[in-house]
């Protein structure tokens, strides 16, 4: 077995010389870019004993850094009310940066707004836990998302809506 030139190893221990027009990716960084975590009814709702109705919303952001670079930010909305107020609001915009190289144009969307907030979504999970217990509540646990799911009925949405005149096919967009 041969050793690889250290300087031919790319970030993910892969030896680039071998294939350079070869498809890569590869996660460069992750963190929390926002969050915010409000208890405004305290200490009076650590006394309440209501069920509070929890409202769970997420979106996704892609932003062309460089070239070869996109951040995608997850950013998870969540909150708890009942008839006695507010019991906590939480606002996260947790973040990364991935590395594409040689990937197709039409390629693109599938990656950034399916696997990159795959990859992200146990890390943000694990921050809207801590945080909701760290404001004095039960751990918040969200349940899976089912981006690729998401992502398909997106697309369909779009070539329906093309079939009725009213905008052209294509995928969601990535900027």
């Amino acid at each position: 077995m041969a050793a690889s030139d250290p300087a031919t190893l790319g970030a993910n221990g892969a030896d680039e010389t071998a294939n350079p027009e070869a498809p890569q990716v590869a996660a460069l960084a992750q963190y929390v870019k926002d969050l915010s975590v409000e208890n405004p009814s305290s200490p009076q709702v650590l006394q309440w004993n209501e069920q509070p109705q929890l409202d769970v919303q997420f979106n996704i952001a892609v932003n062309k850094i460089a070239d070869d670079v996109h951040e995608v930010v997850l950013k998870i909305d969540a909150s708890a009310r009942s008839a006695s107020g507010v019991h906590f609001v939480l606002d996260l915009s947790y973040a990364g940066l991935f590395g594409l190289r040689n990937i197709p144009e039409e390629q693109l969307p599938p990656f950034l707004l399916v696997e990159a907030p795959r990859l992200l979504f146990p890390f943000a999970r694990q921050v809207v836990a801590h945080s909701v217990q760290d404001a004095g509540f039960p751990p918040l646990m969200l349940d899976p998302i089912d981006f690729a799911g998401i992502y398909m009925a997106q697309v369909e949405a779009q070539a329906q809506q093309a079939d009725g005149g009213e905008q052209p096919a294509g995928e969601p967009t990535v900027q």
